[in-house]
């Protein structure tokens, strides 16, 4: 299930450590909003101690039973705020875990918290989250740890930004997208990047993809000159976005070892809703 569609469970990746804070505070809103349930999923990878000298011979029968401890404490305060919740550890690498638990769980959504700007944090974890979106059958959503801080706080009432790519998942970003502007009373803005020799696409994208202004729904289109990525970060840091919906395909096209998604998920401190195709069935 899709936001579109009805989104009931969504799956929370915890670290334990404070990275996933901003990460579940995000899913929280959107559990409320949507009435779903939220599953905490923590995993055990003994490949992270590979580099500082092999796996500790206790690790993995100690850090579950503490994870579980953890867990708990999150889970009782969702449980609270009346938001049906309950947790998973699991060893194994952490994008196959996320994607072994939401199809399990049947989840509309699994959110994973990044570290922003902060070091060499977003290469790593930005790379984790562009295979999570290539693995899995439901939406991803990237959350910064400072998404929320100084400079960077989302302007309140802030837009849903729809990066507006022609690709196979298109239908469903903008479904989803519609969805959100929608349940959280927020207008619709839809970014297109374009050459300087492309003409501007915003006389006919409400029509094209059946996007009106109308339900209680705002919608505006801009066009930026330059690359996706270049394009969308200029326009986030015009419009201060509450979120970024984009589509994203299955395998990369860009040149390189990572596409658009990665530079997005790894640099963005707005939350990134990554859409796979194949999902929505209509708004």
């Amino acid at each position: 299930m899709s936001f579109a569609t009805g989104l009931k469970t969504i799956v929370v990746a915890t670290d334990l450590h404070g990275q996933s804070e901003a990460a579940l505070e995000y899913a929280r809103k959107i559990a409320a909003h949507y009435q779903a349930r939220i599953v905490l999923a923590h995993g055990t990878d003994p490949m992270e101690y590979a580099a500082v000298g092999g796996l500790p011979a206790n690790i993995l029968d100690t850090l579950p039973g503490e994870a579980r401890a953890a867990l708990e404490r999150m889970t009782s305060s969702l449980l609270r705020e009346g938001i049906p919740s309950h947790s998973e550890v699991r060893q194994g690498a952490v994008a196959q875990m996320l994607v072994d638990v939401a199809r399990q769980y049947e989840a509309g959504l699994i959110v994973i918290g990044t570290k922003g700007h902060e070091g060499a944090g977003p290469v790593v974890v930005g790379a984790i989250a562009e295979q999570l979106v290539r693995m899995s059958s439901c939406p991803v959503m990237a959350v910064a740890a400072d998404w929320n801080a100084g400079p960077f706080r989302p302007t309140p009432g802030g837009p849903v930004m729809l990066a507006m790519e022609s690709n196979d998942a298109t239908a469903e970003a903008v479904a989803d997208a519609i969805s959100l502007a929608r349940t959280f009373n927020r207008p619709l803005l839809l970014v297109h990047a374009i050459s300087t020799t492309q003409p501007d696409p915003c006389a006919t994208t409400a029509a094209d993809y059946g996007i009106e202004s109308s339900a209680g729904l705002t919608v505006h289109c801009i066009a930026k000159k330059g690359a996706p990525a270049e394009a969308i970060a200029e326009a986030i840091a015009q419009y201060h976005p509450c979120i970024l919906v984009a589509g994203v395909k299955r395998a990369s096209e860009t040149p390189g070892p990572h596409g658009t998604a990665f530079h997005l998920l790894a640099s963005s401190r707005v939350p990134v809703l990554c859409v796979p195709p194949g999902l929505a069935t209509g708004v």
